[in-house]
């Protein structure tokens, strides 16, 4: 199994909580694409030869901003340098104000089978807040054309803990959600970023986060009304029907290996990581007037490898193997950090059930914390 992840860095306004890598400026958009085109062509061997891929996902920045023919060009050089699944996921993010009838057509004809949705909220005066494009209208109104075009296979994306007088609005929200009948929710909450509109605005002192405990009672709600509707938490911030995760995510999770294209991707081959560069004409200049590609080298010591899988883990449904972690990593936890794993399941922050350590609800709360916590922090005898 092999995963394929190729970042448009494109808006068409900043939202003002992202802190990914992406421009409003679409002058270099076509420029940035035929990079990605060569990119293709030399990194085809990362992967391994004869790796099928198993998901392609298309991430921003806003992947629905390609053009039919941008989109026709790049599947050309996918399937002319890498093996695919006849039954690969292919997911685009789409933003609600882009998925016209015509457009979810061309998106249907080059051959994506999976939408993720960026519709953050039903409520106008949020969407303003944040920032957004599309109207709370057209949040719903999305979602239904896409279904009417044949898209049985959409996610949506909410934000939880945006500041507000009550929970009424995000009660309202999640009714809203569930009523498009959609197999898939991603829910996140609002975090402010240095260097974001919010990010700035909390330095000068005119924006107030929501305080923690509005943003915990908010996750409570949520994972009730997910299990009330049926829906599977089977990652801290990812809810599914039954059989409906999201095969390219929970590869990330299960340390698939995968390769990321374009300016700010990151690429696994299951030891080690590499980064590109997240600078657009930087990435495009290095690319089609050089032929290489930039990229920064991140190899994993041991200790990085037993810490990524303790994070990844402790992060799903499945929970963080233990006997794998020791037998394939090195790290005992049992043996070096008992007192910590009895205290976690005293204060009802997690369970062990035949050497699976898994978070419960309450520490799912506290998830990051747990993590760093348990993180081994000298460097493991692998001899």
């Amino acid at each position: 199994m092999a995963g394929l992840y190729l970042h448009i860095p494109f808006c068409k306004q900043a939202c003002h909580y992202c802190d990914f890598h992406f421009s409003t400026s679409l002058g270099l958009k076509s420029r940035l694409v035929e990079a990605i085109f060569r990119e293709i062509e030399l990194r085809r061997d990362y992967l391994g030869a004869g790796v099928a891929l198993e998901t392609i996902y298309f991430g921003g920045g806003t992947p629905s901003l390609l053009t039919a023919d941008e989109l026709a060009q790049i599947f050309a050089a996918i399937h002319h340098h890498f093996a695919v699944s006849p039954q690969a996921e292919i997911t685009l993010e789409a933003n609600p104000d882009d998925l016209s009838a015509a457009k979810l057509r061309e998106l249907a004809g080059a051959g994506i089978n999976r939408l993720s949705i960026g519709l953050q909220s039903f409520y106008e005066p949020h969407l303003r807040m944040m920032n957004r494009a599309h109207t709370a209208e057209e949040s719903t109104t999305a979602v239904r054309r896409a279904q009417d075009a044949g898209f049985e296979n959409i996610s949506i994306d909410l934000i939880y803990g945006v500041p507000a007088p009550g929970h009424h609005i995000w009660e309202a929200d999640l009714a809203n959600a569930f009523a498009l009948g959609v197999p898939h929710v991603s829910a996140y909450a609002l975090t402010i970023e240095p260097g974001t509109a919010f990010g700035h605005r909390l330095q000068k002192g005119t924006f107030k986060p929501a305080p923690d405990e509005f943003v915990a009672t908010q996750f409570e709600m949520l994972l009730a009304a997910m299990r009330v509707h049926g829906y599977t938490q089977y990652e801290i911030s990812n809810f599914c029907q039954p059989g409906r995760e999201s095969r390219h995510n929970a590869n990330y999770w299960r340390g698939v290996p995968y390769l990321g294209l374009g300016p700010s991707a990151h690429s696994y081959d299951g030891q080690n990581r590499q980064f590109t560069l997240a600078n657009n004409p930087q990435y495009v200049a290095a690319v089609l007037e050089r032929g290489e590609v930039p990229v920064t080298l991140d190899q994993l010591s041991a200790t990085d490898r037993a810490n990524e899988y303790l994070l990844t883990t402790l992060r799903t449904a499945r929970g963080c193997d233990l006997a794998h972690l020791r037998t394939h990593h090195g790290l005992d936890l049992p043996a070096t950090r008992a007192a910590y794993l009895a205290e976690l399941q005293a204060s009802g922050w997690a369970t062990i059930q035949n050497e699976v350590l898994t978070l419960t609800d309450a520490g799912k709360l506290l998830a990051d914390h747990i993590t760093l916590e348990l993180f081994q922090t000298t460097d493991l005898n692998t001899d």
